[in-house]
Formats: structure tokens, sequence, C-alpha cells
């Protein structure tokens, strides 16, 4: 259901390089999620980094849509670089399993395919 990469790299050279991977693919950054300032920011003791990107494909998502807008809820995909026992790792829920729990349409099986290859191929050029 997961697929995660260990980085060689810090954790925000990854955070660039991620960045520059899904701009490459075709793909947007719609938002970048920073976890671990957010939980420090509210007071928390938080010794990890988080970013989740969050990222979308408008012509995968609107073909998502029309199969089943309920689906909206599982947009768009997001990608995470995170520390983990002081490692970088990048990671994503892979959305060929996500959509077929969510969904019987074949249609979407395709769908999901394509996106979850783009998005493998995004995080091990970001690693």
């Amino acid at each position: 259901m997961y697929y995660i990469v260990e980085s060689g790299k810090s954790f925000d050279q990854a955070s660039a390089d991620l960045e520059a991977a899904v701009k490459r693919h075709g793909f947007g950054v719609l938002h970048v999620h920073d976890l671990g300032n957010s939980l420090r920011s509210k007071g928390i003791v938080f010794d990890k980094q988080c970013r989740v990107f969050e990222v979308c494909n408008p012509g995968q998502a609107a073909k998502v849509l029309s199969a089943d807008m309920r689906l909206n809820m599982a947009l768009p995909c997001r990608i995470s670089v995170f520390t983990e026992q002081g490692r970088t790792r990048i990671g994503f829920i892979r959305p060929k399993p996500m959509l077929a729990a969510l969904s019987q349409d074949p249609a979407l099986t395709l769908i999901a395919a394509e996106v979850e290859e783009k998005i493998t191929q995004m995080v091990e050029e970001a690693k």
C-alpha cells in the first residue's frame, strides 16, 4: 500500500529535488504542508521533519472525477518527504490499491496505474 524509499540527501535537498521532479513529469504542486514546523509552532515537541506535497495532474484528476465524483476525497495525490531514525525518506500511498479499495470501475484502475507510475518515477528521481 505504501511506496517508501530512503534518500542519501538532506531533508531540504530531497524536498527541492522532489518539487523539481513533480514539475518535470507534468504535475503541479498545489500546496506543501510542513507538518514538523506546524506542530512545533503549536508548542508540541517534535524532532522530526515532514513535508507533505499535494500534487496533481489536472487531466488525470478530471478523468477520476468524471468516473466517480466521490473520489474527490482521495485527491490530490500526496508525496511526503520525512525523517525517521535520522534518515531522509520519500513516500506515498500507492494510488492503484487505494482507488481499487474505493471503486470497482476498471477505467480507474488504468488511470491509477498511470499516475502511480509517474509518481514512482518522481520519487526515484528525487531520492
